[in-house]
């Protein structure tokens, strides 16, 4: 068995998402276990970490294990040494740091949304293809043990025929004068590629056609909940995106579901994010880990409103979540950023498919760019097919 080395670069290294997620949770773990396994070879990536703040740099590098970090995105583009390119910077900026990186001949893995608009997606595409480079998206979500459980039980037809289903996102995010905020000034702005529709519906996408099949049509509203918040230097500014959404969604398959999302909610419920799908043959509700199930010959007679005469007569006793069987077999917990890596290692090696590839990103940011487009026009949007 020959090892052989595989060069990254990892553009915004010292970003949340990136350092943990990508780095200490997929790349750092693959290479601690002696490379990934591609055939009869192990692959072992090689990684230079790219970012603006030096001292920064320094430290996740120094944290992990890496050798290699520069300031200077131009030189690490110029590397030969390195012919893969991954970028988890800022969002507003994706469009242009993935143009140069394909000009410089790099394959490209990204993080979502991988355009602010299908428009601009599809240009990095064809230029990527026109190049003969591999490409791909981050499709994390689905992924969660909660939702590969969801995944599974719709495989095995666990559903019968889907009548429905509801997508529930959101947290209170503090406004940055009475608490500090848990997100940046720029998810705020449209300049900084801010919103909750751009940033989370790219992942509600996948999460759904993954599971339930391709999306016909949407139509949404999104608002602004908290127009005015504070920044790091504890200056105001206003709001100029949605901090929350509905959306109505109709499958191709003829069902209809929703999704909210929103910013500005306080959770109470079983997780962060919780989405049940019901059909003819049972029911299904899973959060980032846990899934619940009601099958048919489960499903007891609800009779409504006891309604009496006083208060103490009302049917306010029923645990309905008692009345649901938790989902307990799975498999081994494998962080969801590391499937990603491993197959988008294996796609560039050697050839092997990678269904999470450009045009799957592109399709992410469809669903975005329609909701935003109803919200604005009032009407149903129509999602056509994307090609890759």
């Amino acid at each position: 068995m020959a090892t052989r080395t595989l060069g990254i670069i990892l553009n915004g290294a010292t970003g949340r998402i990136c350092s943990t997620q990508h780095l200490a949770n997929a790349l750092a773990p693959i290479r601690s276990e002696g490379g990934l396994l591609v055939g009869e070879d192990r692959v072992m990536p090689r990684l230079l970490l790219a970012g603006r703040d030096a001292a920064k740099l320094a430290q996740v590098a120094a944290a992990h294990g890496v050798e290699a970090w520069t300031t200077d995105l131009d030189s690490a583009l110029g590397d030969p040494e390195f012919p893969v390119f991954f970028d988890a910077a800022e969002t507003h900026l994706r469009a242009v740091t993935l143009r140069r990186a394909i000009a410089a001949g790099k394959h490209i893995y990204t993080e979502k949304p991988v355009a602010p608009t299908v428009a601009e997606g599809l240009d990095l595409l064809r230029a990527a293809v026109a190049r003969g480079l591999k490409h791909g998206a981050v499709e994390d979500k689905l992924y969660l043990p909660g939702f590969r459980k969801l995944k599974r039980l719709a495989e095995e037809g666990f559903f019968g025929r889907v009548v429905g289903f509801r997508m529930e996102f959101g947290w209170w995010v503090f406004d940055g004068v009475e608490a500090p905020s848990q997100r940046p000034p720029w998810n705020y702005r449209r300049a900084g590629g801010g919103g909750i529709v751009l940033d989370m519906h790219p992942h509600w996408r996948y999460v759904i056609v993954g599971i339930l099949g391709p999306i016909r049509r949407v139509v949404a509203a999104n608002w602004t909940a908290q127009p005015e918040r504070g920044d790091e230097r504890g200056g105001l500014y206003a709001v100029d995106v949605e901090d929350s959404t509905t959306t109505l969604v109709e499958l191709a398959g003829g069902a209809h579901g929703t999704i909210y999302s929103s910013w500005a909610t306080r959770v109470r419920g079983d997780d962060l994010v919780t989405f049940q799908v019901d059909g003819t043959k049972g029911s299904a509700m899973a959060g980032l880990r846990r899934c619940w199930i009601q099958a048919a010959i489960d499903t007891p007679r609800i009779v409504g409103f006891n309604l009496g005469g006083d208060a103490a007569t009302l049917d306010y006793r029923m645990d309905y979540a008692a009345q649901w069987r938790e989902v307990t077999d799975e498999p081994a917990y494998v962080n969801p950023y590391r499937p990603g890596w491993e197959g988008f290692i294996r796609h560039v090696v050697a050839g092997e498919p990678f269904a999470s590839d450009l045009a799957a990103g592109i399709r992410d940011v469809q669903l975005a760019e329609a909701c935003l487009a109803s919200g604005a026009e009032g009407r149903w949007v129509e999602l056509a097919p994307i090609g890759g």
